[in-house]
């Protein structure tokens, strides 16, 4: 029991730290969502006191297919919607001030006409400030503003890449961008991973299908840390760790509460069920109603014989009289 910040003393929670490898195992969707429900379901566990992702550059400028896709049916809409073939059955919406526009490029063209030209204006604003007042400037103008920030990510689409790092940040995220060297990411997932092990963590979650993490995995094992593998495949990782997970599942938030059951506790629970006394009771009374029902086969089967042998003998004793009553 430990006291917590409220001064009530509560069971100590447990510890949870996440590592996620990019390079192996990018979002395939949008990355906030699939931060956050990888989050969430690390919670599960425990306090989550770290979470982190590796990559190297070109995991942030690649483009994923869903994603240029994406931006092919919302150029080809923008395009319908001027000539007119397409209507929209509500107006767009500016967020920032509520302005109503026909068309998803009129919005597009109102936000950088009006609010990204303001938003410039107060970043030079704030750039030409130093110290204290910079940073309330700062919190008042540039961080606070949820509102632009919200509708500048539907709007304006990133320079380079889909903005992978940016969401992932907002989500909560650590991301650190290695070297371009091979196997950048693995050693920097490894240098946490002891880095972890160290720190008294008792729960690692891995997100990553690469093979090479096997043998960090058998030493979290060794020094009674459980580990949780999340990927594509049930291969090494998922031999070597005590949960595997779906990576899809667990982007769409489908991981039921039996699927969070340890692999050591579900055979526990499998022996338990095997050697219980309930099941031995069934086995028992399943035995002695097999039992009576044969001896009562036998006893039916020798009272038809016992009849059998007693009208023979009647019949008998009745031929007998008759041939002695002609013969006298």
């Amino acid at each position: 029991m430990v006291k917590n910040k409220h001064g009530v003393y509560a069971p100590k929670q447990k510890k949870v730290v996440v590592l996620w490898d990019l390079d192996n195992k990018p979002p395939r969707g949008p990355p906030y969502e699939a931060a956050v429900a990888l989050k969430q379901l690390a919670q599960r566990f425990g306090d989550v006191v770290d979470m982190s992702a590796y990559a190297n550059r070109h995991a942030f400028i690649h483009m994923p297919q869903w994603v240029v896709e994406e931006r092919r049916e919302r150029k080809q809409l923008d395009v319908l919607e001027r000539k007119g073939l397409a209507v929209p059955s509500e107006p767009y919406v500016c967020g920032v001030c509520g302005r109503k526009c026909k068309t998803n490029l009129d919005l597009k063209k109102h936000f950088k006409q009006l609010h990204e030209r303001e938003r410039q204006k107060k970043l030079s604003r704030m750039r030409s400030l130093k110290g204290k007042k910079r940073q309330r400037y700062k919190e008042r103008f540039i961080s606070g503003n949820d509102k632009y920030n919200e509708a500048a990510r539907s709007l304006i689409a990133p320079k380079v890449g889909y903005g992978l790092a940016s969401e992932l940040r907002r989500a909560g995220v650590f991301v650190k961008t290695v070297e371009d060297k091979p196997q950048a990411a693995d050693w920097a997932v490894k240098r946490q991973m002891q880095h972890s092990m160290s720190r008294g963590v008792d729960w690692l979650f891995l997100v990553s299908d690469d093979s090479d993490f096997s043998e960090m995995l058998r030493k979290a094992r060794e020094a009674n840390l459980g580990t949780v593998v999340v990927g594509d495949g049930e291969r090494a990782l998922g031999r070597h760790a005590d949960l595997w997970m779906p990576w899809i599942r667990v982007q769409n938030g489908e991981v039921a509460e039996k699927d969070l059951v340890p692999k050591s506790e579900r055979r526990r629970e499998e022996e338990d069920e095997l050697f219980s006394v309930s099941s031995l009771d069934g086995n028992v009374d399943s035995e002695s109603d097999l039992l009576d029902g044969l001896v009562d086969e036998l006893v039916a089967a020798r009272t038809e014989i016992n009849a059998i042998t007693l009208g023979n003998g009647k019949r008998l004793g009745m031929q007998l009289t008759i041939s002695v009553d002609v013969q006298s």
